[in-house]
């Protein structure tokens, strides 16, 4: 039986879950967020999308697997620390590098940001295959 009041409320709750869930990821380091907590965010607004419409329209809505959004992750996550052993560093040891953008300015990127969104994969992948296949039960 699905729920007028709840699938009306998840179509419009889901795409802000989902940028909140972005939001948190790029705020991270200094502040209270990063990749674990966007990530069980995202994971939120997929498991509510999936008790309204259901496992089959949340897969759909997804669009990848999350199996395949986990080992994404993991490769991601690697990736960061692979880059500072090019530079000769230790293994996770951050590498940071300055971009000129016309409008934005100058950002500074770097290595924790790849690692997060290494973890950010993770944890969505993780947590919706768990949540998917008890929901699939």
């Amino acid at each position: 039986m699905k729920s007028l009041i709840l699938t009306t409320a998840i179509s419009y709750l889901h795409p802000l879950m989902i940028f909140f869930s972005v939001f948190l990821l790029f705020r991270g380091h200094n502040h209270p967020g990063g990749g674990f907590t966007g990530g069980l965010m995202a994971a939120a607004a997929f498991s509510h999308y999936a008790l309204a419409f259901g496992v089959a329209s949340a897969r759909l809505k997804l669009r990848i697997d999350p199996r395949s959004l986990t080992n994404a992750g993991l490769l991601t996550a690697v990736v960061s620390g692979v880059i500072s052993a090019l530079y000769d560093d230790i293994f996770l040891t951050a590498q940071w590098v300055t971009v000129h953008m016309p409008v934005l300015g100058e950002l500074h990127l770097g290595t924790p940001l790849l690692f997060d969104i290494g973890v950010f994969f993770v944890v969505i992948g993780i947590t919706l295959t768990i949540i998917f296949s008890l929901s699939e039960e």
